[in-house]
């Protein structure tokens, strides 16, 4: 059964425009380092489910939508000391981060910006929008995914 997921993406490290020009249109979504968000990379995420990419930072909307092609693996970034997402005591025996393949399905023409996604009623509820919610991996509700949908295809 399909799930449906938001992953957040600081458009200046990775943006969609980014993945859109990534060979096959995908990429692996590596550097969380979240033990909340690693255990739904390393559990919940499976091959086909789909997921809402969202810019945070400056302009913070909704860009599009992936595919989630490769469920989670282990984060090799984690054992890279060059590399910003290096971690001394995670090692490939016993992994401490995870990370999943996404494929880009379609990149929105316009964004659904946060204003327009809190003005939304069927997204009351909607993880994104709660007081203090900063995980960069949530859970998305089929009913919130079906709203983000048409919305994002209303002329």
């Amino acid at each position: 059964m399909t799930s449906y997921w938001l992953l957040k993406t600081e458009p200046s490290s990775y943006s969609i425009d980014d993945l859109a020009a990534a060979p096959e249109q995908t990429t692996h979504w590596d550097g969380v380092r979240n033990y909340q968000a690693r255990n739904m990379l390393r559990d919940e995420l499976q091959e086909g489910d789909r997921v809402l990419l969202y810019h945070s930072v400056k302009n913070p909307a909704i860009v599009g939508t992936a595919t989630v092609v490769r469920s989670g693996y282990p984060d090799p970034s984690a054992w890279d000391k060059r590399s910003k997402y290096y971690d001394a005591k995670s090692d490939p025996e016993n992994p401490r981060w995870y990370m999943v393949d996404v494929r880009l399905d379609e990149k929105f023409e316009q964004p659904l910006t946060l204003a327009e996604l809190r003005e939304m009623k069927k997204l009351q509820e909607m993880e994104l929008l709660r007081k203090g919610s900063r995980l960069s991996v949530q859970p998305v509700r089929k009913a919130e995914w079906t709203a983000i949908l048409a919305k994002a295809k209303a002329p």
